[in-house]
């Protein structure tokens, strides 16, 4: 005889006691011992340590922006530290981005201006044109130095991104994740984190702070975004920082074989030597996809012969595609399907190699697609941290970004330009870096309280001192249940997005101050998981509030374009009640200070 059958349980009402909170009520109250978490600890909290490390500039992020803000901000005189969660030019976005944008005025087919106007009208109005602007006029010159550095050498990039840190003596931290920005005073003084390899945490003293953190998804599977989870936004955000852009969706989809295996599906990308592109503006990889699934349900092929609806969202004159002329979406870096490489390609190089298994079609979409491979990432560019002005500027004195981590909207709410991505990143880190140099001749390096020191330090260390609590792999995947479905984030309409935003809020209430870590990859993971609820929140509430359908944002309930309420961005902030604030900023202005 079991024990449970000593205990007067048959195997189905153990069964039936066993999957709830009711249940195992229950089966304590009959002499059962119930261990929510048995996982022991396997780290001793008494062997950490604590550095402290001081400097003019601290570019957080070892990406195309952080790169670049290095580099510029040492130029420019000051001192820099670089810190990057990852290892320099390996981690985030930047290994898979294989294209380049370069304008050149004196090959292009088009003019500045009227390249920025083709942009504005893909993006129906919702791209910044100082911004555009911005990256294409400097773009050559950001390339023409990434040529010098080996850039286009190797489809690996640290090497190249080594050449000009090493030759400025520039100190690179790598493998430790931030965690928190530090404000004193009214502007930033620094940030802290811990070693992802021992037992240490490190508080960075800094004049100005440049954020190159990337933006973030909801670690979905079979897309290059797992290490990326809107840390930056977030730590801005609880400091006082404005977010904007969350609303917006990217579209890229994997493929149905395999789906989760990310190496599989993109290997052609990673496998690739970097090569440049000229002008060739489209509007891609917003919701029509989307929108075919749901109206049709699976399976729907991607590429030549995809079977589309009428409805759904809109699409500018002069930007319709037909699916069977033009192949599928363009993703940085490859061209559309049979129409051949971009113009402008320095190198002579021509097409790229297309997926050495399939042939034809981009990597990752030759088969049947399967949706949601980006999910919780905006279009890039679009989100991220809100700039004051044109040098990735934020409403925090010190405070600066680039790249997906500033919500410059350079290219608005959808896919307009092939390679602007690393382009912009490019631009952007140099611009934010020479501002952020000046910024620090105008100030000292402040003091931190060692109350404050503390009390991060123990904010750090929460999720390992905890004796009990969830796993942040267990409200990760209780968090892609709820975001991810195609009629939640991409087919929105507001009676799911309420539904959706109760079940975010109770992880955010409940579940994220219960996180629990037995190590330090658990560490990671348990502040990952914190930003990814309340980025979450974020979109939820940002696609509410926006009661039109516009570039990649798409409600069933408003489908169309409302010209005369939303030529506007929407801003996210912190109120003084603690509680996620939303406001407009319209199209045409700076935020109100």
């Amino acid at each position: 005889m079991s024990e449970n059958e000593k205990k007067g349980l048959s195997r189905r009402q153990f069964l039936g006691l066993a999957t709830g909170v009711v249940g195992a009520a229950a089966l304590t109250g009959l002499g059962m011992k119930i261990r929510w978490n048995t996982k022991e600890r396997e780290i001793d909290l008494d062997t950490f340590t604590s550095e402290e490390t001081g400097t003019d500039v601290l570019v957080i992020g070892g990406g195309m922006a952080g790169l670049f803000a290095s580099v510029k901000a040492h130029d420019a005189g000051a001192k820099v530290h670089l810190v990057s969660k990852g290892r320099l030019g390996s981690s985030g976005q930047t290994p898979f981005a294989k294209g380049i944008f370069v304008y050149d005025e004196k090959t292009a087919s088009v003019t500045l201006d009227e390249f920025t106007d083709l942009v504005s009208k893909s993006a129906i109005n919702t791209n910044n044109p100082v911004y555009t602007r911005q990256m294409a006029i400097h773009s050559k010159e950001r390339v023409n130095e990434l040529r010098d550095w080996g850039f286009f050498e190797s489809p690996l990039y640290h090497k190249a991104f080594s050449k000009p840190i090493n030759e400025r003596n520039i100190p690179v931290s790598e493998r430790i994740m931030i965690t928190h920005l530090i404000k004193e005073n009214g502007r930033i003084a620094g940030a802290a984190g811990f070693s992802i390899d021992e037992a240490k945490i490190h508080i960075f003293k800094a004049k100005s702070v440049i954020l190159c953190t990337g933006a973030g998804g909801f670690k979905p599977n079979g897309f290059p975004i797992c290490d990326l989870t809107h840390d930056g936004s977030i730590m801005a955000y609880k400091i006082g920082a404005k977010i904007t852009g969350k609303e917006w969706n990217d579209g890229h989809s994997g493929s149905q074989d395999n789906p989760a295996a990310c190496y599989d599906g993109w290997h052609g990308m990673f496998d690739r030597t970097p090569s440049v592109n000229g002008v060739e503006v489209h509007h891609d990889l917003g919701m029509d996809a989307n929108y075919s699934a749901y109206i049709l349900g699976n399976p729907v092929s991607s590429g030549p012969g995809s079977q589309m609806v009428e409805g759904g969202p809109y699409v500018p004159d002069g930007f319709t595609r037909e699916m069977e002329e033009m192949g599928p979406p363009a993703i940085d870096g490859d061209q559309k399907g049979p129409k051949g490489p971009p113009p402008g390609d320095e190198d002579g190089r021509g097409a790229p190699p297309q997926n050495n298994d399939e042939g034809g079609a981009p990597p990752g979409m030759a088969s049947a697609a399967s949706g949601g491979a980006s999910a919780g990432m905006a279009i890039h560019k679009s989100e991220g941290i809100v700039p004051i002005n044109e040098k990735g500027e934020s409403n925090i004195p010190g405070l600066y970004a680039a790249g997906d981590a500033l919500g410059s909207h350079m290219a608005g709410g959808i896919y307009t330009q092939v390679g602007s991505s690393l382009a912009g990143s490019a631009v952007q880190g140099a611009i934010a870096a020479e501002a952020a140099a000046e910024y620090v001749k105008t100030v000292s390096l402040q003091s931190i309280p060692s109350s404050s020191v503390s009390a991060i330090k123990e904010e750090i260390l929460a999720p390992l001192k905890r004796e009990s609590g969830y796993t942040p792999a267990w409200v990760t995947q209780t968090l892609q249940g709820i975001m991810i479905p195609n009629f939640v984030l991409y087919i929105k309409k507001e009676n799911l997005m309420k539904a959706a935003l109760a079940y975010i809020e109770e992880l955010r209430d409940h579940h994220m101050p219960m996180l629990r870590a037995s190590n330090l990859h658990e560490l990671r993971l348990a502040h990952e998981t914190g930003n990814m609820i309340i980025s979450a929140e974020m979109k939820l509430r940002a696609s509410l509030m926006r009661t039109e359908s516009r570039c990649s944002h798409y409600r069933l309930d408003y489908p169309d374009v409302d010209y005369d309420n939303w030529q506007a961005w929407i801003n996210i902030y912190k109120g003084s009640d603690g509680q996620m604030k939303l406001e407009k900023q319209a199209f045409d202005a700076w935020p109100a200070q």
